[in-house]
This record gives structure tokens, C-alpha cells and sequence, in this order.
């Protein structure tokens, strides 16, 4: 297909106009015209690049793109250089999609990592600048917060750290925000959800948390957000029947 058609096709899936976030979502960098082969990472890295340079792909979809409000105006030299340059010798198109990925109720990280974990009745979950970003649900059967530690770490295949003032209460719900949404949880207060999983969490959260009685999880960054990705490509190959692949990550953040 060409790139304006998976361009038109991501930006009506995942509808970047309606995030204010971090940075820009969308194409990054401009390349072929005419795309055959995808690849999908978490992050835009040296070694995603590399290894989508490696196999031949055309373009490159990530969460994590190259350019952050937070880093500011950037020369392209030194590491950063290393890391871009082979995208534009390989003419690779690469898209990044932060917010919109996280937030999609069919597609996004919070709603794939919740299918896993099975959640039902899911909504829309917290608040950025006016706009959910996660998704909360409900279990069919109250589960006890120290066996759900277990089942999340299994899913992740990652270490979970837990913030409870009772782990061996069952509970009903949860909500869910991926990455670093570490002060989040104060958003099951309003919404009478008992237990918080994300990403990260920061040392004063493990404790106002616990004090609020909000059972907190903290998965780990890059392991909350594999999935969001994974299901895009997913889609995408079932509706556009162009050859994909994903490209995993050793990161323990």
C-alpha cells in the first residue's frame, strides 16, 4: 500500500487530534512511498532500528517515537545521530503513537493488557488534559490482590511491585493506565475502583496509595506497553494482509 493510505488508515484508528501529549503522533520520518513490510517495536531504539533495517522492513510503528516535548530542541548528533541515521539511509517510514495507543478501548495498551488479566465491562480510565488514557473493568470472580500480583507478573513475564494495605482481600475491579502513570490511582478514588495497575511508581505513591486503600501495581514500563503494539499489528495484518513482524526488547524499566 502506499504511505499516505496507512497514514490515513492509523490516524482514523487511533485519532492523535484529540491528545494533547508529549510529543507528535503520527509519521516521524518520511520514507518509501510504497510499504510491503512492517515492523512494530515499543520503542524507536538503535536496536529496533537496526533489526527492522536487517529484515528488509519498509516501515517501522512504535509507541515510543524519537521526538519528546520534554527533551526539547535536539541537534541530530552524537548517539541521537546513530540511532536516526538508518532509517533515512534505508528510506524507512517510522510512525509513533503515544497517547492514542494507550488510550484505544479495542487496540490500545491498557484495553489489551486488561483481556489478558480478564477484565469485562470495560470503560474509559482516567484523565489527561481532558482525555482517558486507560481503561478500568471488573472481574467475573473476586480475585485476591496477592494472587492477581501473580497472574500480572506471568502476563508481563516481569517483576510486579505492589503497594496494599490487605493483600489477601479479594477484589472486584481494577483500572489500568500503562507506562508511567504513576499518580493515577488517586482517579480509582473517584470512580470507587479498588486496586491500580501501571507501569511505575514512585516512592511517595507506595504509600499514599496504601494509606488511601487502593491496592497499586507497578508492572514495569516497557512490559505494560508490549501489548498495545501487538495489537495494531495484529489488525493490521488481518485487515491490509501486509507481512509483519514484531521486534521484542530486553528492558527491564
Amino acid at each position: 500500500m502506499k504511505r499516505s493510505e496507512l497514514t490515513k488508515y492509523l490516524n482514523e484508528i487511533l485519532k492523535p487530534q484529540l491528545f494533547k501529549d508529549y510529543g507528535p503522533n503520527g509519521l516521524h520520518i518520511e520514507g518509501r512511498e510504497n510499504i510491503k513490510k512492517i515492523a512494530f517495536a515499543v520503542s524507536a531504539t538503535k536496536k529496533s532500528i537496526a533489526k527492522a533495517v536487517q529484515e528488509n522492513a519498509d516501515t517501522l510503528i512504535v509507541h515510543h517515537g524519537l521526538f519528546w516535548k520534554f527533551h526539547g530542541v535536539r541537534t541530530i548528533t552524537g548517539a541521537f545521530a546513530n540511532r536516526i541515521k538508518p532509517l533515512i539511509q534505508n528510506d524507512i517510514n517510522l510512525f509513533g503513537y503515544h497517547l492514542p495507543l494507550d488510550a484505544h478501548l479495542e487496540i490500545g495498551n491498557a484495553a489489551s493488557l486488561a483481556a489478558l488479566i480478564g477484565l469485562t465491562n470495560l470503560s474509559p480510565f482516567g484523565d489527561h488534559k481532558g482525555v482517558p488514557t486507560g481503561v478500568s473493568g471488573e472481574f467475573a470472580q473476586p480475585i485476591k490482590v496477592n494472587d492477581l500480583q501473580e497472574k500480572i507478573k506471568n502476563i508481563l513475564d516481569h517483576d510486579v511491585m505492589l503497594s496494599s494495605h490487605n493483600s489477601s482481600k479479594a477484589i472486584s475491579s481494577l483500572g489500568i493506565i500503562t507506562g508511567g502513570a504513576n499518580g493515577d490511582w488517586v482517579h480509582c478514588l473517584e470512580n470507587n475502583i479498588e486496586a491500580y495497575l501501571t507501569g511505575e511508581m514512585s516512592e511517595h505513591d507506595w504509600h499514599e496509595a496504601q494509606e488511601s486503600e487502593v491496592h497499586m501495581f507497578a508492572g514495569g514500563h516497557h512490559a505494560t506497553e508490549k501489548f498495545g503494539v501487538q495489537s495494531l499489528m495484529k489488525k493490521i495484518q488481518d485487515e491490509l494482509e501486509i507481512e509483519c513482524f514484531y521486534i521484542d526488547s530486553a528492558n527491564p524499566a
